[in-house]
């Protein structure tokens, strides 16, 4: 019996690789069930099961970073086409240049401020939680 469920999870643990990747890859539910020959209501039942939220939301962030790490490599090359359309000639794409230019520049310093306010917060409630444990890890209060 227990070499029965085994197999059943192995397969279902297939499926759902399937199925993220499915639904990744799909505009949507319908097209992403076709793609792993399940039911649409299969699809709705995994989406509902908190194991596979996990699963998805963790496929879904890798995603993501992979994305941001291809933006970032970008970033130098598009600063460069911005900095050659200041002078290009045509006074609306140098216009449009200067803009984006101040505004990410100012875009870049508020998250910076914002990212030094926030680590010191957590870090004032580091020490604060720190001093409030006695030596044997309990809280004062």
């Amino acid at each position: 019996m227990r070499d029965f469920e085994r197999r059943k999870q192995k397969m279902k643990s297939g499926t759902n690789e399937k199925l993220i990747v499915a639904l990744l890859e799909t505009s949507s539910i319908r097209e992403a069930a076709a793609a792993c020959g399940l039911s649409e209501a299969t699809v709705f039942r995994r989406l509902q099961d908190n194991d596979f939220q996990a699963e998805y939301r963790l496929a879904q962030r890798e995603v993501v970073e992979r994305s941001i790490g291809e933006l970032q490599a970008a970033t130098s090359q598009a600063v460069e086409t911005l900095k050659r359309n200041l002078t290009c000639g045509s006074p609306s794409a140098e216009i449009r240049a200067a803009s984006a230019i101040l505004d990410n520049s100012f875009r870049g310093v508020e998250i910076y401020e914002f990212t030094n306010r926030l680590e010191k917060i957590e870090n004032e409630l580091r020490n604060e939680n720190q001093q409030n444990r006695t030596f044997d890890g309990k809280r004062r209060f």
